[in-house]
């Protein structure tokens, strides 16, 4: 009897072994590894990449999101240059890399042409959701040019709001017209980027639904114009200084998007100037769909106005282009119209397209 009982205790003391090494090693196998656990928090997946010197950014206007997210968990703002294509990250140069939701992003996880295949297996960390957000894509003009074609300047956000409106109502036909134009990007991308472009402009970084397209909501511009004083660094001493007094009043005028968003016809009198361009912040891409859309559909020319859609690229310079009056009209990002204000230009944005920063972290799981 005694050596039953002996042999039973035995066996429940090998059966709860086993039990807690099997816990063990599933919780081994899933923190362990050179990437991260599905489970991991963004501060942690942040420091470890941190510590490692392998954060990427491209820096041309939206690493002060990142420096901002860096400086949140208490970790050095420098970050590694990043190529415009995704190697980096697929080589493991780079361990957290910056990707844009409609573009590296998709291509990350996709299989289409130029895309790196890793389908689900990424996890991404989101400016909104960490309240780093910059607003990214909008539309400017200089302050001068506003005031001297006030009827121009509203017809042609009414058209342009109405080709935004279309678009995200439609974003497959609106890829489609896109690539028509002069895609950069192969069809299927071009078709993923309009389906991600509608969310930015239908969505703010809080996660509201939006229902003006366009609408300057001064909270976001308020952060946006904040973090840009914080990490917008200008070697200019005079420029520096004029960053640290700039307000919202400097950098945007809300009165054309109000009576833009206001009209039922797009009729505001006869245009003062009725052949305008607007330069683009990059190669024609879903990213700008809403004034192709406004194109094609003839919405443009509803209102008056020839319109000449001019892409980016290259060594093109929004800012500048339309401080010199080569174009009328720009798309940038909020902090480089500030960045340009404070170094002497006298832009103004009249209207808020992205309503939400498009950028994220994109991070492999371990396996």
């Amino acid at each position: 009897m005694k050596k039953r009982l002996l042999t039973a205790a035995l066996s429940l003391v090998m059966v709860f072994s086993l039990a807690a090494c099997s816990a063990k090693g599933d919780s081994e196998s899933s923190s362990a590894g050179a990437y991260f656990s599905k489970e991991a928090s963004a501060k942690d997946i942040v420091v470890k990449a941190a510590t490692e010197g392998k954060v990427g950014n491209w820096g041309i206007g939206n690493e002060y999101e990142i420096q901002a997210l860096l400086s949140k968990y208490e970790q050095p703002t420098t970050y590694l240059s990043q190529a415009f294509d995704m190697d980096g990250f697929d080589d493991d140069s780079i361990l957290l890399a910056s990707a844009m939701t409609y573009n590296e992003l998709g291509l990350v996880r996709n299989s289409y042409e130029g895309g790196y295949k890793y389908g689900d297996s990424v996890g991404y960390i989101d400016m909104n959701d960490e309240g780093v957000a910059m607003l990214e894509d909008n539309i400017f003009t200089t302050r001068a040019f506003a005031e001297a074609n006030p009827n121009t300047v509203k017809a042609f956000l009414y058209a342009s709001l109405k080709g935004w409106e279309y678009a995200c109502a439609n974003p497959e036909e609106a890829a489609e017209i896109v690539f028509k134009y002069g895609s950069s990007v192969s069809s299927e991308h071009q078709s993923y980027m309009a389906e991600e472009v509608k969310k930015l402009v239908e969505t703010d970084t809080k996660g509201t639904s939006v229902k003006d397209y366009g609408k300057m909501e001064d909270a976001a511009m308020q952060q946006t114009l904040d973090l840009a004083k914080k990490y917008i660094k200008l070697d200019d001493s005079a420029a520096a200084d004029k960053l640290q007094t700039i307000t919202l009043d400097n950098i945007r005028d809300t009165s054309y998007w109000e009576a833009a968003n206001a009209s039922g016809d797009g009729k505001f009198g006869t245009p003062e100037k009725s052949s305008v361009s607007i330069q683009l912040k990059w190669l024609p891409q879903a990213q700008f769909m809403g004034y192709y859309v406004a194109l094609d559909k003839g919405y443009y020319s509803e209102v008056g106005l020839e319109v000449n859609i001019v892409p980016g690229g290259g060594d093109i310079g929004e800012t500048t282009a339309v401080n010199n009056g080569t174009v009328d009209f720009g798309v940038t990002w909020v902090s480089n119209l500030i960045a340009a204000n404070a170094g002497g230009m006298d832009l103004v944005e009249v209207s808020q397209i992205y309503q939400r920063s498009g950028l994220v972290l994109v991070y492999k799981y371990n396996k």
